[in-house]
């Protein structure tokens, strides 16, 4: 008996099934592209911030997705064991239930950090707080990152989403004339999580000064300049190009203290003209967001970028007192960055093998990448899909509380 030959159109198939093959990106990733410091140099990065229709620029609404519904005030005092649901709306409506200090009536709704009494008495409860929220601002020169400001200039929190509930704080801090994606977060802690120099989170910047870097300029930021406020060194430094004696260069930094990489370049003789961040942790600048625009990032990238600050716990938002008087409230808050002169503690560099001086770049390194892709792909993809839905991003126009 003759045996069979293994190019039957079935064994052919079982083979092809056998190979491995290529994965390809999601159409996440395939529409989330990160600026790269080739697209600043070639000027691709201004023509397309003007050449973008204000549909695309505009996506969405000025609002915020809809948060989760706070739980009834009756529910959660009968959660507490004060009696069932019906006594407690009976309670409620014999006045003798109060929320922040005014009277509660039936059916209102509590909310993490709401100080509740009954009888005159406080009452302790456990409401869980909201989730962190978390967007990407791209923001333009010009523009400072500080709720006031003695000489009024345009400042970013103008420009993002209302908060119903708590406040924004910023991911660090980008100087007036410095343009870039700046990371905010209702979240005090996530906010501290990302700043803190223990977790080295790189922050990546397209840089152009006036001259070129010579070999011994470039291993001297590599190997660290002493600046007023410290040491200070670059994790990596890559050409860019340019034209004339603007000089362009990719660098990376573990730590963001006050105008930083501006002073470590002054130190060594270059005056920087321009200067852009692109990244941020796993975080980068996507095409497509434009200057004054923001995203919002949806859960799953929010996760990621907590992972990426060594935390898995769920952080609580930034809450201010709940009290009406307080709601007018506008002291001067900080981004939680250092002054000049103060001390401020110091990234250890992660070790890793030190790039050539002056070696050209190949896209994004891959320590900015997760498992799965750069972090905010999925929100910014689907925010490209339904624009004009419930909105997770969009321009800057109703002032944030």
């Amino acid at each position: 008996m003759t045996p069979k030959t293994h190019d039957t159109p079935s064994a052919a198939s079982g083979a092809d099934e056998s190979r491995p093959r290529k994965v390809k990106p999601t159409p996440a990733q395939a529409a989330y592209k990160p600026i790269e410091l080739s697209d600043v140099v070639s000027g691709q990065f201004d023509e397309d911030e003007e050449a973008l229709p204000v549909a695309e620029a505009d996506l969405g609404k000025r609002v915020l997705a809809p948060e989760v519904d706070s739980p009834k005030l009756h529910k959660v005092l009968a959660q507490a064991g004060m009696g069932s649901r019906l006594e407690m709306e009976k309670l409620i409506a014999e006045g003798r239930v109060a929320v922040n200090n005014e009277p509660a009536h039936v059916g209102q709704r509590v909310q993490y950090g709401d100080q509740i009494k009954v009888n005159g008495k406080p009452i302790r409860i456990r409401i869980d707080p909201p989730p962190a929220r978390v967007i990407a601002y791209h923001k333009p020169a010009g523009e400072i990152v500080s709720h006031d400001d003695p000489q009024n200039r345009p400042s970013v929190f103008r420009k993002l989403p209302r908060l119903m509930n708590g406040k924004w704080q910023s991911v660090g801090r980008l100087d007036l004339n410095t343009e870039g994606l700046l990371l905010f977060t209702s979240s005090g802690e996530l906010a501290n999580q990302l700043m803190h120099p223990r977790f080295g989170l790189e922050r990546e910047y397209a840089v152009r000064v006036l001259g070129a870097l010579s070999k011994d300029e470039k291993q001297k930021l590599l190997d660290g300049v002493m600046l007023d406020d410290g040491p200070a060194q670059f994790g990596s430094i890559e050409d860019g190009g340019g034209e004339g004696s603007n000089c362009w260069y990719r660098v990376t930094i573990s730590e963001g203290r006050n105008r930083e990489v501006r002073r470590m370049m002054e130190s060594v003789g270059h005056a920087v003209s321009r200067l852009i961040r692109i990244r941020y942790g796993a975080m980068v600048l996507p095409h497509g967001l434009r200057r004054g625009a923001w995203l919002e990032l949806d859960e799953a990238d929010i996760r990621a970028l907590m992972r990426a600050a060594g935390t898995t716990a769920r952080p609580r938002p930034v809450t201010e007192p709940a009290a009406r008087t307080n709601r007018n409230d506008r002291r001067p808050r900080t981004g939680g960055q250092g002054r000049a002169g103060t001390a401020v503690p110091r990234a250890k560099p992660a070790p890793k093998p030190n790039r050539v001086p002056g070696a050209a770049g190949e896209g994004q390194p891959e320590s900015a990448k997760t498992s799965t892709g750069y972090i905010g792909a999925e929100s910014f993809n689907r925010l490209k899909k339904n624009p004009g839905g419930t909105s997770r991003g969009g321009r800057g126009g109703s002032r944030s509380r």
